[in-house]
């Protein structure tokens, strides 16, 4: 297995992040194509994580910078149906984490489907409000500080 990094929006390895996520995001959950992919200027900002097994992109998650450099929004954690139960979430995860610890990232948030929420309790991150609704899924927002200690 293999997790390949990038910035560059031109290369097969975030192709293969939008195909990841078409698939979960659009096709399995509904999205809109616009919702999920609408914003050009995150996406050229963003760091795009993809997991290989055998060759093959099986998932794929993105972390988004904010302004101050020490924060930072995960988004975008998606695993292909047939990749799931298998710990891919968990190898991208562990390599999000690492990569923001290098990067003195000192807090990460996102925005977890209610439904995963207990996937990222295991890596310390804990509820912030209340539950609402985006791309009519509902979310709970969620952050982990300290990263840099």
């Amino acid at each position: 297995m293999e997790i390949r990094v990038t910035r560059d929006t031109m290369s097969d390895i975030y192709f293969d992040a939008l195909r990841i996520r078409n698939q979960v995001f659009v096709k399995e959950q509904g999205v809109p194509y616009e919702l999920e992919v609408g914003n050009a200027l995150e996406e050229a900002s963003a760091v795009h994580f993809v997991l290989y097994d055998g060759g093959v992109a099986q998932g794929t998650v993105r972390l988004l910078p904010h302004l101050d450099e020490h924060s930072a929004l995960i988004q975008r954690m998606a695993i292909l149906k047939e990749g799931r139960n298998k710990g891919y979430g968990t190898l991208l995860m562990e390599r999000l984490l690492e990569f923001s610890k290098a990067s003195h990232i000192d807090k990460l948030e996102l925005h977890a489907q209610v439904s995963a929420k207990a996937f990222y309790h295991k890596y310390l991150f804990t509820e912030v409000g209340a539950i609402f609704e985006e791309a009519g899924i509902a979310h709970i927002q969620m952050e982990r500080t300290g990263l840099a200690e």
